[in-house]
C-alpha cells in the first residue's frame, strides 16, 4: 500500500476521507498497524491477516469527527441509529436527539459519520480483495486461506452497502429505479486513483441490491463453517435472507432460510444470545474487548445501559412498546433482558458498563426464522407461518399462555410478525430497517409517533396516564432519507453526485 502525505495532496483532495483518507491523519489508514509499502503489506500470511482484522476493526470502531471512536459504523452506531430513527427505543439526552427527531443536515455528525465510515471500511476491504489472488499465486497463502479472506471480505462489502442503501436511499419496496448509492468495488491507494473514485456514481437501488447479491453468492461459495466471531457461511446466508426480504423476494428467503434450518436454532432462553455472542442463534457478531472497543461514548452497554448500574443510560426502551397489548405481561422478555430505575426501562442485553465487551450481535438465527414466517405469510402458507413466529413468541412464554393459531391471527398473521419482531429485536437497531422496507411498500405511512425527546421523566410513564408524543413523519417527506453529507459533494471534483431531494 502506498504511504503518503496528506500535506502533499492539493486541499481540493482533503475530504477523500469518504475513499480511506482522512485529513486527521498524515498517512492513509489502510492497515491496523504500522504503514508498510504496497510492495510488501501482501507478502506474508501474518501481514494480510492483519489487514484483514483492521477492517473488523474499521467496522467494530469506525471513523467519527476525525477520530477513530464512538462505534462507528458497525461498533454501536448501527444499532443506536437504527433504533433512534424508530419509535421503540427512547431518546433521552441531546446525544442522538438530531437523529431522534429527524432534524439532521448534510452538516450533520451521525449520518456524515455513518456515511464516511462505511466508505472508508468499504475502501480498506476492496484493496485487500484486489490483492488475494496476487498473494495465492505468489504461495503466500493458500488458495483455501485466500477464499476464506476473500469471503469476509466480500460479505463485509454487502454489509456496508446495504447499511448505506437503508440510511440514504428510498426502499426497493417502492421503486427499485430510484436513486441508490455509489457501489464501489476498487480500492483507492494511491492519490492517482481518486478521481476514478470520485467518478463512481449512484446507481439505482435496483442495481444496488442487485451487487449486494451478487457479492454474498460469491461470499458464501468462498466462507467456512465456523464461530460467530468472525464472518462465516451462515452469515452470508443470513444476510441474503434479510436482503431478499428488502427486496420482497419470499421464495428467496424461504431458500436462505432452508440452507440454516439444520445449523442454528432458536435458544429457549431468549437472553442465550447476548450473554457471551456464542449460542445456536448467534451467527455472527462483531467482536468488543477491554482493550478494543468504542468507548463510553460508543458502547452499547454504556449507552444502553441502566444508570444506577454504572452505565450512562442515553437510550432507555419507550413506554410505547412497553405498554403496547401485542407484548404480554408474563413474557421473559419483560425480565430477562431489562432493568428498571426510577427513571424508566433499560435494555439489559448489554452489561459490561465498565470495560464494554459485549459484542455486536449483527445477525441471530431468530431473524432468519422470523424472515422466513413472513415470506410464508406472503405467500399465503399461513399454517407455517404461524409455526415459526410461535417458535420465537412461545419460548419466552410460559405454558399457561397459548401459542397462537391461524384461527385467532386471522387476517392479522402479519401484523403479528411484526409486532414479534419489535419485540424480540428491541435495542438491537433492526427497528428502522422495517420502517424504511414497510413504509416503500406503503404497509407503514412513515416513521410513528414517539414519546417526545426528554419527556420519560420516571417510571410512572410506562404504567399508567398520557405519553407525550412527537416527531412523526411521513413517508413522503424528504427527512425520511438521509442527505448525502456536505463533504462528499464540496471534496469530489471529478463527478458530483447528485444530493438527495429536498437538501
Amino acid at each position: 500500500m502506498k504511504k503518503f502525505a496528506i500535506k502533499n495532496i492539493k486541499l481540493a483532495l482533503a475530504g477523500a476521507a469518504l475513499f480511506g483518507f482522512t485529513t486527521a491523519c498524515e498517512v492513509t489508514e489502510l492497515v491496523p498497524a504500522n504503514l508498510i509499502p504496497d510492495s510488501e503489506a501482501f507478502t506474508t500470511g501474518a501481514r494480510i491477516e492483519s489487514a484483514v482484522l483492521g477492517v473488523y476493526e474499521s467496522a467494530q470502531r469506525g471513523f467519527y469527527s476525525n477520530a477513530v471512536q464512538r462505534g462507528y459504523p458497525f461498533g454501536a452506531a448501527n444499532v443506536e441509529q437504527g433504533d433512534m430513527r424508530g419509535e421503540d427505543m427512547y431518546n433521552d439526552q441531546a446525544f442522538y436527539e438530531i437523529t431522534y427527531n429527524n432534524s439532521y443536515s448534510p452538516n450533520s455528525a451521525n449520518n456524515s459519520g455513518m456515511w464516511i465510515s462505511l466508505y472508508r471500511m468499504i475502501n480498506r476491504l476492496n484493496i485487500i480483495l484486489e490483492n488475494l489472488d496476487i498473494a495465492v499465486t505468489d504461495g503466500v497463502v493458500t488458495a483455501e486461506v485466500g477464499n476464506a479472506y476473500k469471503g469476509e471480505m466480500l460479505f463485509m462489502r454487502a454489509l456496508a452497502h446495504h447499511e448505506l442503501l437503508i440510511h440514504f436511499a428510498r426502499p426497493y419496496s417502492d421503486d427499485p429505479s430510484s436513486m441508490g448509492i455509489p457501489y464501489r468495488t476498487f480500492g483507492i491507494d494511491d492519490v492517482t486513483k481518486v478521481p476514478d473514485g470520485e467518478a463512481v456514481p449512484r446507481g439505482t437501488v435496483g442495481a444496488d441490491y442487485a451487487q449486494l447479491l451478487q457479492d454474498l453468492d460469491a461470499a458464501e461459495g468462498f466462507l467456512p463453517e465456523r464461530g460467530a466471531f468472525r464472518v462465516n457461511k451462515g452469515a452470508a446466508i443470513a444476510l441474503k435472507s434479510r436482503i431478499k426480504l428488502h427486496m420482497k423476494d419470499w421464495p428467496g428467503v424461504l431458500a436462505e432460510y432452508t440452507k440454516l434450518t439444520s445449523k442454528y436454532a432458536v435458544t429457549a432462553n431468549p437472553a442465550t444470545p447476548f450473554r457471551g455472542g456464542t449460542s445456536t442463534d448467534n451467527i455472527f457478531s462483531f467482536v468488543n474487548s477491554a482493550e478494543a472497543n468504542p468507548g463510553v461514548n460508543g458502547a452499547l452497554p454504556s449507552m444502553y445501559g441502566n444508570p444506577d448500574l454504572g452505565a450512562r443510560g442515553l437510550v432507555k426502551i419507550s413506554p410505547i412498546i412497553w405498554r403496547a397489548d401485542f407484548w404480554h405481561a408474563e413474557d421473559t422478555r419483560r425480565t430477562s433482558l431489562t432493568t428498571k430505575s426510577s427513571t424508566g426501562i433499560f435494555t439489559d442485553k448489554y452489561q459490561d458498563a465498565t470495560t464494554y465487551t459485549d459484542p455486536n450481535v449483527i445477525l441471530r438465527y431468530a431473524e432468519v426464522v422470523l424472515n422466513a414466517a413472513e415470506a410464508y405469510a406472503r405467500t399465503s402458507k399461513m399454517t407455517e407461518a404461524v409455526t415459526l413466529v410461535n417458535s420465537v413468541r412461545s419460548r419466552a412464554l410460559p405454558s399457561s399462555v397459548p401459542a397462537y393459531t391461524v384461527e385467532e391471527l386471522g387476517a392479522g398473521v402479519l401484523d403479528a410478525i411484526f409486532n414479534e419482531r419489535r419485540i424480540e429485536f428491541l435495542a438491537e437497531g433492526r427497528r428502522w430497517a422495517d420502517i424504511h422496507r414497510l413504509s416503500g411498500e406503503g404497509l407503514m405511512a412513515g416513521i410513528p409517533q414517539k414519546a417526545t425527546t426528554r419527556s420519560i421523566t420516571n417510571i410512572k410513564f410506562y404504567e399508567t396516564g398520557a405519553i407525550p408524543m412527537d416527531h412523526s413523519l411521513a413517508y413522503s417527506s424528504n427527512l425520511f432519507v438521509w442527505p448525502i453529507p456536505l463533504a462528499e459533494l464540496q471534496t469530489n471534483n471529478t463527478a458530483p453526485i447528485e444530493q438527495n431531494p429536498g437538501y
